[in-house]
């Protein structure tokens, strides 16, 4: 199989190996540390980074097999390390602790390290280092700080480097991974016309004669997936809209007449009185996500129950939601649990279908572009599965709903009026559970206060706050202060991603 395999040891950085890696047209997965892999299955191995030390006692240790399936191997920091101990290196904590940007002294002319990467910077994250060599290993690059920046085994076929050549910041990560699938002897054919042409006749197979449920919420992922199935099997798709209480303004007349102009039928089920009341005075954020993916499922087999031959649910799940709610992510904790993924109930009668599982949003994107949607549609902001539950912080009510639905549409009419929609990942805005005093027509008021989010991003792995201009949020601040009564204050998230999530759910 044409794929290179990414141990993960639970470094911030993994997901970003794998995205450099199919950048450049080669299919990667994410694979947790303790994998285990057959040879007929990969062309090359990657070790990530990891935030553990090689000598804790709990460090994660791959097995040793990997390095006998005679497949080229590649070590980045903690995976150097790795690397080291298994062939008798030493490895020690570095003293002075090496963070930030360092120029790589090319030693050895080599097809990893070319000439093209001597003098550039690269980017350092590590408080440990190699002390002596590993055997059969010789040194290819150093940097000041670094003595074994770059080593190799090319009898084994194992190379290993210190810095991260998978963040922006180092100048000629992208050639050096480049270098490495070369080595592999990788095709360079994982793109979305073949990854779609795949899927149908994949998605063909496996289900036959028989029926499938969509769930659409009528964000992206939902769509595409809609659509590739509608590609795949026709009149076999059933895709249901189910309103959950807990949309945006406007949202179920907006999906249904863009699924109409997208050739694909839907039914449109009105579930939000169930949903509101088994949601009522809950608060936990885990508890909110669980209590809506049991509901969503209820809904869909009810909906079986009144149809023959269905057997199968499709849903949009993407990697990401299956990195954070099942870590695959080696030692990594889950961060939170997606209603597609962590909470599906053990009895499910449906067999899943989740052609997206193994990409990331913008490669979402991509693929409903290669499937002919159209751009308004694919380039909507992400809309999280449990809706408004999560942006609502404590108890769900019908007032707070509503007080956030006409909030939100604000933020979103102004990022559009600013010209900034597809500058930004998302804009929302978040109901917090305080009030606050304020002064509105020269009297005391004691209302809600509003916390708007706004984000850049590549995948939705990691993201920076938007730098949102003055006047853009002025403009938000002013007009749901003056339209939304009930809401007296406005203020601006400016947390990244880490250590924050997007949602602050």
């Amino acid at each position: 199989m044409n794929r290179i395999v990414v141990f993960d040891f639970g470094s911030q950085y993994t997901q970003l190996i794998a995205r450099r890696i199919r950048d450049l047209g080669v299919y990667a997965e994410i694979v947790p540390y303790n994998e285990k892999i057959d040879k007929e299955d990969v062309s090359g191995i990657v070790l990530s980074g990891s935030p553990s030390s090689i000598y804790e006692s709990n460090a994660p240790i791959p097995n040793d097999y990997i390095f006998d399936l005679g497949v080229p191997v590649l070590g980045i920091c903690y995976g150097m390390q790795v690397v080291s101990k298994k062939f008798g290196g030493v490895i020690k904590s570095a003293g002075k602790k090496e963070y930030g940007r360092a120029v790589i002294n090319v030693d050895l002319q080599d097809e990893l390290i070319t000439e093209q990467v001597d003098k550039s910077y690269v980017w350092m994250s590590h408080g440990d280092k190699l002390e002596k060599l590993p055997n059969g290993f010789e040194v290819v690059a150093h940097t000041d700080n670094s003595p074994f920046a770059v080593i190799r085994n090319r009898q084994k076929r194992i190379w290993s480097i210190q810095f991260h050549p998978e963040v922006v910041h180092t100048q000629k990560g992208k050639e050096i991974f480049d270098n490495f699938l070369n080595i592999c002897g990788a095709k360079r054919d994982w793109d979305m016309e073949n990854f779609m042409k795949h899927s149908v006749d994949e998605m063909r197979k496996k289900i036959g004669n028989k029926k499938v449920l969509c769930a659409i919420s009528g964000g992206v992922d939902s769509s595409v997936v809609a659509v590739l199935l509608n590609k795949s099997i026709g009149d076999n798709l059933i895709g249901v809209f189910v309103n959950n209480g807990l949309l945006r303004k406007n949202e179920p007349e907006y999906v249904i007449d863009s699924f109409k102009k997208l050739g694909v039928d839907v039914r449109y089920i009105d579930a939000s009185d169930m949903f509101l009341e088994r949601l009522r005075g809950v608060a936990d954020p885990e508890e909110k996500r669980k209590i809506i993916g049991h509901t969503f499922i209820d809904v869909f087999k009810d909906i079986a129950n009144e149809l023959s031959g269905v057997e199968f649910l499709a849903q949009g799940t993407l990697y990401p939601d299956v990195i954070e709610s099942v870590s695959v992510k080696g030692p990594s904790a889950a961060i939170k649990s997606h209603h597609n993924v962590g909470g599906l109930p053990k009895n499910l009668n449906f067999k899943l279908i989740e052609p997206l599982r193994e990409l990331f949003k913008d490669e979402v994107r991509k693929l409903g572009r290669e499937l002919g949607i159209n751009e308004e549609f694919i380039g909507r902001h992400p809309f999280p599965g449990p809706g408004l539950a999560i942006r609502i912080i404590g108890e769900i009510t019908k007032d707070r709903l509503e007080l956030l639905r006409n909030a939100d549409v604000i933020v979103q009419q102004e990022i559009q009026n600013s010209g900034l929609y597809n500058d930004v990942w998302q804009a929302f805005a978040v109901l917090l559970p305080i009030n606050s005093v304020g002064v509105m027509g020269d009297k005391r008021t004691y209302s809600r206060v509003v916390a708007i989010r706004v984000v850049e991003s590549i995948d939705g792995m990691t993201a920076d706050w938007y730098k949102l201009p003055y006047e853009v949020m002025n403009n938000i601040a002013n007009r749901i202060i003056n339209e939304v009564e009930g809401i007296n204050r406005v203020v601006y998230d400016i947390s990244s991603k880490p250590p924050a999530t997007i949602e602050w759910e």
